[in-house]
């Protein structure tokens, strides 16, 4: 690829570090080999980008600051991309494979790296909690738990990769959105979802007023109300369902729950949540594999139990249009425990794609060819093409 250089302002529209600021920020033995090469002569060589766990192909991001980085320097580069965007790679198999300038291409492998571990896991993830449950709506929480702007965005990026796989193979609705304006168009958004954290609530000093407040300030908006912040999760429910009633026929009203997991949702103990899941899904009680899946299934919290409880409180009250968001700790075993319950969740609320082991999301690159000639550190010839 060759193209003219790029102003530093012109980088503004993509991610990742600008050419000016990328020096300070990559690995300073990367910029020592790059003076050394410099300084007694280039050659081109080419670099396998593998991982070492399976996940889904996420290098995007990666590739386009590549290329523009590239682009800038009115370098050539070659990237042979051997799994394309949202294909499963195997531990130890090259996503890809990149020719070019070894001066150009040394000093940028930390910040290329950086781009396409952790999105790749954050895809994976993505991928397996859609297929999970693929009639229930996803939207993208992941931005608080970040380490700044630069990570939420891998990280939603990565679920929309995993999320567009699963509604391929699996018809799942997936991600619909994400919680800030900034990472809402790898969703096909312009705007950040969601209506209101408990802070609302304890603002308004209660949850009809809460409701109420939020009504008159987006009157236009369908209503979701966040109902565990007081311990009253049906009781607040029925009564934010009866304030909002035609809004609640009407299926635009919702209710949130994210119960703390030092306690049982309203209504709800050990005994009672074996005895909800016995009324709706039986065979749930006799599938789970371990202690985690168990509370997932009849424990504190947001459990699949406390969702059939708030759905049968709803349904005996004649409220069976309003609908369920579920949030607090949905990852792919949350996801595969209330799929195994089959709990009425309408949408969940989510960061937890983001890699649960953050040394599984490493990516590798390594040299693999310098001038067209094989040559790869010793236990890594399984990558040479």
């Amino acid at each position: 690829m060759t193209a003219s250089p790029l102003t530093k302002k012109d980088f503004s529209m993509f991610s990742g570090p600008s050419p000016d600021d990328h020096p300070r920020l990559t690995d300073s033995y990367f910029l020592r080999s790059k003076a050394v090469v410099e300084a007694h002569g280039d050659i081109e060589v080419t670099y396998a980008i593998f991982m070492r766990r399976p996940v889904l192909s996420a290098p995007t991001l990666a590739l386009r600051w590549l290329e523009d980085m590239m682009a800038h320097r009115g370098a050539k580069i070659d990237i042979d991309l051997r799994h394309p965007e949202g294909s499963w790679v195997g531990a130890g198999q090259a996503i890809c494979y990149i020719t070019g300038s070894l001066a150009h291409l040394v000093d940028l492998e930390t910040i290329f790296l950086q781009r396409i571990g952790a999105a790749s896991v954050a895809a994976y993830n993505a991928q397996a909690m859609c297929e999970s449950l693929p009639k229930v709506e996803f939207l993208a929480m992941d931005a608080r738990h970040c380490a700044g702007t630069d990570m939420a965005e891998l990280m939603a990026y990565g679920a929309s990769v995993g999320s567009k796989i699963a509604a391929k193979s699996h018809g799942a609705v997936g991600f619909i959105g994400s919680s800030t304006d900034h990472t809402a168009p790898f969703f096909g958004g312009a705007r950040g979802r969601g209506t209101m954290p408990h802070a609302l609530v304890g603002y308004a000093g209660s949850t009809v007023e809460a409701a109420r407040l939020y009504r008159k300030t987006f009157p236009d908006e369908k209503l979701t109300v966040l109902i565990d912040y007081f311990g009253a999760e049906i009781s607040d429910g029925l009564a934010v369902a009866e304030e909002f009633a035609d809004m609640a026929k009407a299926g635009q009203l919702s209710m949130r729950i994210d119960t703390h997991g030092g306690r049982y949702c309203e209504g709800l103990d050990v005994q009672e949540s074996y005895a909800v899941l016995d009324r709706h899904k039986p065979q749930a009680i006799r599938a789970y594999r371990t202690d985690h899946e168990l509370k997932h299934l009849i424990g504190t919290g947001v459990s699949a139990a406390a969702t059939w409880h708030l759905r049968e409180q709803l349904d005996k009250h004649g409220f069976e249009a309003v609908r369920i968001v579920c949030s607090s700790g949905f990852g792919p075993e949350k996801c595969r425990v209330f799929a195994l319950a089959d709990a009425p969740a309408d949408l969940i609320g989510t960061g937890s794609f983001l890699p649960d082991k953050w040394s599984e999301t490493y990516a590798t690159a390594d040299i693999v060819a310098y001038g067209g000639v094989g040559r790869v550190k010793k236990g890594r010839e399984f990558l040479i093409p």
